[in-house]
């Protein structure tokens, strides 16, 4: 059998071996045109490329076998530059034909001679650095199955460098039919919705891979694509689609790739797209305003990556998410997902990346033990709880990464973290993790950084941290280490270049030993702030490539030495030395050479003399509270790249100088707190500059601002405050349409009411307190002020009654307003740096700096002017109000009850006015009540009681002649006068019992009568009853009550006399008289007994 088979196979074998024999070498027109095509590259490399050789065995090169003719050319990835020679569209037999990854840059494309190549099936010139216009003589390839002619220039790296704008891209692929594969990422195509989607659909149905990242499309997307029922790849990510995604792309059965990251993407997901069963990768990231949730997640389902990061997806994680068994990345971050991670979680057994980082997910951490693929594991910004220490991470070998920063996790850190053998990056700082961090046995030699920042770790610095041979970042700071750390031990760390010990409660030990500090590690940023450091560390002097140095809020004294400035002046970028106690700079210290540093901070300190010049490039500067008195007068020469300057609290003096307006890059200006006088230089609010926050309080500044306020004007804060600025409110003001806070108190500003600042739609602090304005203020439209939280105009002259609109109007101080932090009033003019305004107020009495709770406080201040009429109703809608004065006015009438609604104000003082009237029962209400005062008014009747009332002394209600109650001394002579804690209201009788008493009592004086008024009649009967009485009592009870007798004198009151000093003519009888008294207490009606005493008759 088997020697039949040889037989049978013998004549293949010979025709395989004859075939090889007769294998056609490269036609010699093919070799020319190769070698052509060679000359016009720049390359070092196809070495093979040798005329007297076999064209066909070159590199990239495939012949075919019969003809010898080139069917295939690939050089890909070679480096090639210069020029594409015409020789090779001389290859008309090419029918794949391979460019992609060289070098060809700002090289256009041929834009003749493709359309020879009539047999090419697989064109790629992808990522070659090609420029212009992609040649119109590629359209005629009509036999092209896969087009690729992307570009590495996306739209958000610089501007496309390949263009298809003649012809269109619809009559660019009108004739390319056969098209299966088409990538033009990058290329400027520049089409609509409809255009492009019908330019697609002209292709055929049959495309499978469609890529149109980064071309300039935009949307709504076309139904049409709808037909591409074979589709399996689309990209359409970096356009401007501005459009929901259409439902029918559940429909597109064969899709297994769907990238539309950063396209502007609108409304809701279809979440049946997800139950696709082909899909392996989606990518919506990027897409703020895309929402969506999550369905049901087939069992079969194919999802390999899954990338939503940076869109409005929101909900519980389904269970069924453990189905995506096949998962490999998952990315989450940022999105609006909550709730708790379900159990099954833990089934996505194959994933590598996990990134559920900026959402609200929130219970405990869920073992990780059976994800033995996993590398990078970032959960950090959720609200998790709970303990990791039992989770057991020495099973998850590949890891390389944890982030579990800015959760809420508790207990303490495992030390098997720092031993796991890939780990690389360890983040696990805003958390609560307590307790000590134990030693750790066989470090991780791959671990780079180490962040346990913020949190409330105790004990010592465990030494196993200075075995981390690899370390190059170590932040502790921020937590209750205790002990001592001998600088000298960081010498062993030969790779860090972040260390961060501050606000511990560590005792640092510089050593002495100069010859290791020469070893020292030379570090990048260093920060020990409130390390309780009395002096430099000593290896500082060593360090020649320090970057960022903080060594802020510790006790270092004296001089500030020149080697600080020399040590790295090539590299520092950022020194801050504030809260120390510096007195001075060493002798010819300079700034001027420091040309790296940017930020340089020294506030706080007790410096004093001349202002030292700026280092040249300088953008952050902070010289306040300090004791500094002079400017040199080229200061301002240096800060031509500056964007904040703070040279507040210092005792400076003289003039701003004019130089200031040549700061065009200024943001942040405070020299608050200063001697300096003149006027506030013009250019500060006309000049063209960039200028956000202009803070000149508490100077003696003075003239008139300008009447010409630029038209652009930038600035958000104008705190002239204190100064001594005259003339009027310019109405140029109203250019500074982003003025959040403009506080002019303080001041000899003379005008009426500055309403057309009521347009000012962001304005949310004013202060126009002591000043000269006078007049009544008027209403100047329907949405004045709607943004004011703070709006003080009190001590000026103002009159007339107040605007019940203007307080309709305050819609920040209403309920429905979102006073929210949130809304901050600071400004930002670094990534992580802000500038805090701060605001004087008076506060129960006190002036009062308001600066962290500025964003949160609310208030109304109308006080020491002539304000007169009664107190608007409409002031009781300001619900959110934490201060209301109108003292010192000439308002009267009532106080509102409205003004109880006021339920989270806290200070309230209507206090010299002429107020009449009772204070309002509502008023007892305000809980949050601590500073009260309505003296010197005209009110009347007693003080309400209970609740928050309880707590306010005399001086609450002083010269109120009419009132009384506690707390004052004056009683209420009558009970019902005024109020009593809680009003009542009046006795009702209930007629049920009354008519039957009415009854009893007409029948018992039919009997009672008579005998009032007959004597025989009553001493016949008072005989009877006596003896009645004798026989049926023992005698002691009459000889127990003492006679008396109850006489009448001029004024109606009784004398009592016994009956041994008057005897009545007639016999008398002895008889008790159980006297009542009739008391009504509110609602209570109340009958008490008195004394016992006895009449005769």
């Amino acid at each position: 059998m088997i020697m039949i088979l040889r037989f049978f196979l013998l004549p293949f074998f010979f025709l395989g071996e004859f075939a090889a024999l007769t294998q056609a070498q490269c036609l010699a027109n093919q070799l020319q045109s190769l070698t052509q095509l060679k000359q016009g590259f720049n390359t070092s490399k196809l070495d093979s490329w040798n005329p007297n050789s076999d064209c066909c065995a070159w590199e990239g090169i495939k012949c075919d076998q019969f003809t010898g003719r080139v069917i295939s050319l690939d050089l890909t990835n070679q480096s090639l530059s210069g020029q594409i020679s015409p020789a090779l569209f001389n290859l008309t037999s090419l029918q794949s034909l391979n460019l992609a990854y060289n070098l060809f840059v700002e090289i256009p494309l041929p834009q003749t001679g493709f359309e020879r190549l009539s047999n090419l099936t697989h064109l790629n010139l992808s990522n070659s650095g090609f420029v212009g216009e992609i040649p119109i003589s590629i359209s005629r390839l009509t036999n092209l199955i896969s087009l690729d002619i992307s570009t590495f220039y996306l739209k958000n790296e610089g501007p496309s460098l390949l263009n298809l704008h003649g012809p269109s891209f619809k009559t660019f692929l009108s004739n390319l039919t056969n098209l299966q594969i088409l990538h033009l990422d990058g290329v400027n195509i520049s089409s609509n919705g409809s255009e492009w989607g019908e330019a697609i659909f002209q292709v055929g149905l049959t495309i499978q891979e469609l890529s149109l990242s980064s071309c300039s499309l935009t949307g709504p997307i076309d139904r049409s694509l709808n037909q591409l029922n074979h589709l399996s790849l689309l990209r359409l990510d970096q356009n401007n689609l501005n459009s929901p995604i259409p439902k029918f792309f559940a429909n597109l059965s064969a899709l297994s790739v769907l990238k539309l990251s950063s396209c502007g993407l609108i409304g809701e997901f279809p979440s049946e797209i997800f139950e696709l069963k082909e899909l392996k990768t989606v990518d919506l990231s990027l897409n703020p305003l895309l929402s969506g949730h999550f369905g049901n997640f087939p069992t079969n389902s194919s999802l390999q990556s899954l990338v939503l990061s940076n869109t409005n997806f929101s909900g519980f994680l389904p269970n069924s998410i453990g189905f995506l068994q096949n998962l490999v990345k998952l990315s989450l971050f940022n999105c609006s997902f909550y709730g708790d991670l379900p159990a099954s979680f833990t089934n996505l057994t194959k994933l590598v990346h996990l990134d559920i980082s900026l959402n609200n997910f929130s219970g405990k951490i869920p073992q990780f033990t059976n994800w033995p693929n996993i590398q990078d594991l970032k959960l950090t910004g959720n609200n998790f709880t709970g303990e990791i220490f039992n989770i057991n991470f020495k099973t998850l070998i590949n890891l390389t990464e944890i982030d579990l920063s800015n959760n809420s996790l508790t207990g303490q850190i495992p030390a098997s973290l720092f031993s796991l053998s890939s780990l690389q990056i360890l983040l696990l700082s805003s958390n609560r993790f307590s307790g000590n961090l134990s030693e750790f046995l066989n470090g991780s030699l791959n671990l780079q950084t180490v962040d346990l920042s913020t949190n409330n770790l105790q004990g010592s610095v465990p030494v196993s941290i200075f075995q981390l041979s690899n370390l190059s970042v170590l932040i502790l700071a921020s937590n209750n280490f205790t002990g001592t750390v001998n600088l000298d031990s960081f010498r062993y760390l030969k790779n860090l270049r972040n260390l961060d010990l501050s606000s511990n409660k560590l005792s640092l030990i510089d050593g002495n030993y100069e010859i290791n500090y020469r070893l020292f590690p030379q570090i990048k940023s260093l920060k020990l702030v409130s390390c309780d450091l009395t002096k430099f560390p000593s290896f500082l002097q060593y360090q020649y490539g320090i970057s960022i140095l903080d060594l802020s809020n510790n006790k270092i004294r004296g001089m500030v030495p020149n080697w600080i400035w020399s040590f790295s002046n090539q590299s520092l970028t950022s020194l801050n030395l504030s809260h120390n106690s510096f007195t001075n700079l060493e002798t010819n210290s300079s700034f001027e050479t420091l040309t790296s540093l940017l930020i340089l901070d020294f506030h706080s300190n007790l410096i004093s003399g001349i202002l030292p010049l700026p280092p040249p490039n300088i953008i952050v500067l902070d010289f306040s509270n300090n004791l500094f008195s002079l400017f040199p007068s080229n200061f301002f020469s240096f800060l031509g790249f500056t964007i904040y300057l703070s040279l507040s609290n210092n005792s400076l003096t003289g003039q701003i100088p004019n130089s200031i307006c040549n700061m065009n890059y200024l943001q942040v200006l405070d020299l608050s707190y200063n001697k300096l006088i003149g006027p506030v230089p013009n250019c500060l609010l006309t000049g063209t500059n960039a200028l956000a926050v202009l803070n000149l309080k508490n100077n003696k500044l003075s003239g008139n601002l300008p009447s010409d306020i630029n038209p652009n004007c930038t600035l958000r804060t104008i705190n002239l405050f204190g100064n001594e600025i005259n003339g009027i409110l310019p109405k140029s003001l109203m250019n500074c349409g982003s003025l959040e806070v403009l506080d002019l108190g303080n001041n000899q500003i003379l005008d009426k009411f500055p309403s057309f600042l009521g347009n000012l739609e962001k304005l949310r602090v004013l202060v126009l307190r002591s000043n000269i304005f006078y007049g009544q203020i008027l209403n100047n439209g329907k949405n004045s002020f709607p943004m004011v939280q703070i709006f003080d105009i009190s001590s000026n002259n103002f009159s007339g009654i107040l605007p019940s609109e203007y307080f309709v109007n305050l819609r920040a101080m209403r309920v429905d307003s979102k006073k929210s932090g949130i809304l901050s009033v600071d400004f930002k003019y670094l990534d992580d740096s802000y500038y805090q305004n701060s605001i004087l107020v008076t506060f129960k009495g006190l002036d009062i700096n308001l600066v962290n709770s500025l964003a949160i406080f609310a208030s109304l201040d109308l006080s020491n002017n002539k304000f007169g009429g009664e107190i608007p109703q409409e002031i009781g809608e300001l619900k959110l109000l934490d201060l209301l004065n109108i003292s010192h006015n000439h308002l009267i009438g009532k106080i509102p009850s409205q003004i109880g609604n006021l339920t989270q104000i806290e200070s309230l003082d209507l206090s010299f006015n002429f107020l009449s009237g009772e204070i309002p029962q509502e008023l007892t209400f305000l809980t949050f009540l601590s500073s009260f005062n309505l003296s010197y008014n005209n009110l009347e009747g007693k003080i309400p009681q209970g609740l928050q009332f309880l707590t306010f002394n005399n001086n609450s209600y002083i010269k109120n002649p009419q009132l009384c109650g506690s707390p004052l001394s004056k009683p209420c002579s009558n009970p019902q006068t005024g109020n009593s804690g809680f009003e009542k209201p009046g006795i009702e009788f209930n007629w049920e019992f009354i008519f039957p008493g009415f009854g009893f009592g007409v029948g018992l004086a039919f009997v009672i009568g008579p005998l009032v008024v007959w004597n025989k009649g009553r001493n016949w009967y008072n005989n009877h009853v006596d003896r009645v009485l004798f026989a049926i009592l023992p005698i002691w009870i009459f000889n127990s009550c003492l006679c008396k007798r109850v006489d009448s004198d001029e004024n109606g009151s009784g004398s009592v006399k016994t009956e041994f000093e008057d005897e009545e003519e007639e016999e008398g009888i002895k008889f008790c008289l159980f006297c009542t008294k009739l008391e009504i207490f509110g609602e209570r009606v109340v009958i008490t007994h008195v004394d016992c005493t006895c009449s005769v008759h």
